[in-house]
């Protein structure tokens, strides 16, 4: 008997998921937050594809703002993945078929599992074997998607109507459908339809094959993309000119609903997209009067409500199906029911121009995070934490001074030619003009209170002179 083909699972983790703000915005979308339990839904994702006697090493598809995210995060969970950035969100559609082009070059006998990094899977052993009933059916050419079994009419999932047998534990799929209406979605439930998960298994020829079928322009500014990718500490990015070509569209349009060669092996393994707060609090543990929370919070009087807090004590009395989420810049108060418009909150925010739409009060960089405490005319209070091994850019500053605290750790402190170490309750100045950089020569995180003053306090007034993270340098 020969050996089953080994699946490299895909990580597809470039959305931005706003539905779910304020924990989550484009500077810092919901699949590397915390959402439940300590670990973020990348990382759980990743973590229930380890068994090597099923998968191999995966692949992460994402942008080149996440890139130093999705690293550190790999580091914290110990696990080694290969990163392919794109320069810019093209949809699923051309995110998957630049991995098929790129898995078929580097490892061709592999199949491609194809998983949302911001979806739960509350039972990953039923997911694992839903992955492997599939394999037979891919290897030979079918796409496998996995559909839920439903447990509600949900009017926000898209669903799969299952046909015939064409394997064990897989159907054929003979007809997909849009998120329907209330009607609609009781009547598909009735009829044994699943809903649509949005996760694949392929073998990646497969999946080119059909796309050059119905768009071969796409697969071939795809393959240039990925044969001009350029790379940068390791990792390569898809070439920009020609991946700006590939049509913009989600895989479900392009291939899913045109293929004859797709499949669905129905399970049960605790899925959910968390699509908006609603459906969070729904796989969130509830009280017996219905309530989830997260955080510092107390409920009294309050019934079917989920309540989330970052720092500060957020308490709730009297009240009924809310979402109350406090975060360190950014309060929300929602009927539950209604939370499918936090998304059109969201571009009201950016339309005023508000900061909070779009970025957190803590801020990532490649080499670790910083955070505004107070900021006023002309002067700013910041908390700066440096990972081990992280590197500031060598800079400089047009229009602001600043006073460095070690309140942890070890910094290494370049001040024009010095170079110097301090250790806790030591500090430094940086004069305006000043050439400077910090960077953390040790084992732990290393944090500073950093006071700086001057006319303009902007993040703009950096001008970087040198840095290992090859971001832009004068």
């Amino acid at each position: 008997m020969s050996k089953p083909p080994v699946i490299r699972p895909v990580i597809l983790c470039g959305g931005s998921g706003t539905r779910l703000w304020p924990l989550s915005r484009e500077a810092f979308p919901k699949q590397f937050a915390p959402i439940i339990g300590k670990r973020s839904t990348f990382q759980d994702t990743l973590l229930r594809v380890q068994d090597p006697a099923v998968f191999g090493k995966p692949l992460i598809i994402t942008n080149k703002a996440h890139r130093f995210m999705v690293e550190r995060q790999l580091a914290e969970i110990g696990i080694a993945a290969d990163i392919l950035l794109e320069p810019m969100a093209r949809d699923s559609g051309p995110a998957i078929l630049a991995a098929s082009v790129y898995l078929r070059r580097e490892s061709p006998d592999a199949l491609a599992l194809m998983l949302a990094a911001d979806h739960l899977v509350l039972k990953p052993a039923a997911f694992q074997q839903a992955v492997v009933a599939g394999r037979p059916v891919a290897a030979k050419g079918g796409i496998i998607t996995f559909g839920i079994l439903p447990t509600s009419p949900a009017t926000g999932y898209g669903y799969i109507h299952p046909g015939a047998e064409s394997g064990e534990g897989v159907r054929v799929v003979t007809r997909f459908v849009e998120k329907p209406d209330a009607k609609r979605a009781l009547e598909y439930v009735a009829a044994g339809y699943l809903w649509n998960s949005g996760n694949f298994l392929f073998d990646p020829k497969t999946v080119i094959g059909e796309y050059r079928a119905n768009q071969p322009e796409s697969v071939e500014t795809v393959e240039a993309a990925v044969a001009g990718a350029t790379t940068d500490l390791g990792v390569p990015t898809l070439e920009e000119e020609a991946f700006a070509k590939a049509r913009k569209i989600a895989f479900d349009f392009a291939v899913m609903e045109k293929t004859a060669s797709a499949h669905v092996v129905a399970g049960d393994f605790g899925w959910s997209d968390v699509g908006d707060w609603h459906a969070l609090w729904e796989v969130s543990e509830q009280d017996n009067a219905g309530n989830a929370g997260q955080g510092a919070v107390l409920m009294v009087g309050t019934e079917g409500s989920y309540v989330s807090s970052e720092d500060q004590l957020v308490a709730t009395l009297g009240v009924k199906d809310l979402v109350v989420v406090a975060t360190r810049d950014a309060v929300l108060v929602a009927d539950r029911h209604k939370v499918g418009q936090v998304k059109q909150l969201v571009e009201r925010l950016k339309e005023d121009g508000r900061p909070e739409a779009s970025h957190h009060a803590r801020v990532f960089r490649p080499w670790g995070w910083y955070q505004t405490l107070v900021l006023q005319d002309r002067f700013q209070v910041k908390r700066i934490v440096v990972y081990p091994g992280g590197k500031l850019s060598l800079q400089k500053h047009h229009h602001r001074s600043e006073h460095w605290v070690v309140v942890r750790g070890t910094a290494r402190v370049t001040l024009g030619d010095k170079v110097e170490d301090l250790v806790e309750n030591q500090s430094t100045y940086i004069p305006l003009g000043a050439v400077h950089r910090l960077e953390n020569p040790g084992l732990i995180d290393i944090e500073i209170i950093e006071v700086a003053t001057g006319a303009y306090l902007g993040e703009d007034d950096i001008v970087r002179l040198a840095d290992i993270y090859s971001r832009q340098t004068v």
